[in-house]
């Protein structure tokens, strides 16, 4: 069995190559874990997490955070998927976290500016989570 070369793993098996908007294909690629249980696209976001680490600190020039690298725009889709009790909450989760990844308001434009890998993946995570807040306030309040 032939080992995942690193770029294939940040690119999401070529995913980051699609155009325009690579990014939300990335995202889009992972949005089918909005039918399975939350716990599953929690593990989901830490194997993403954990392969977007090793394959960045394996690729120099994923340190720039090049636009095909789209390993942790599923690893922070993935967490904010995990609250998406319904459609409309996963249609949300998509909304909000494509909304917080490309705006990069206050923490996630904080996370951004941090070198290498943990920049690359740290903006995605923490964009994520405030999507994922998101969602778990539009469930509190009977929305979906």
């Amino acid at each position: 069995m032939a080992a995942v070369s690193p770029a294939r793993l940040a690119s999401l098996w070529g995913i980051g190559g699609l155009r325009p908007a690579p990014g939300t294909w990335g995202s889009a690629a992972v949005l089918p874990l909005a039918l399975l249980p939350g716990w599953v696209a929690m593990a989901a976001c830490a194997a993403f997490t954990l392969a977007g680490f090793w394959a960045l600190r394996r690729l120099p020039e994923a340190g720039q955070d090049p636009d095909w690298v789209v390993v942790d725009e599923a690893a922070g889709m993935s967490l904010a998927l995990a609250f998406a009790a319904s459609p409309s909450g996963a249609a949300l989760a998509f909304a909000l976290f494509r909304l917080f990844d490309i705006w990069k308001p206050g923490p996630v434009g904080w996370a951004d500016r941090q070198p290498g890998p943990v920049g690359v993946m740290a903006d995605d995570l923490v964009a994520g989570a405030l999507a994922a807040l998101g969602v778990i306030a539009f469930h509190a309040a009977g929305l979906g």
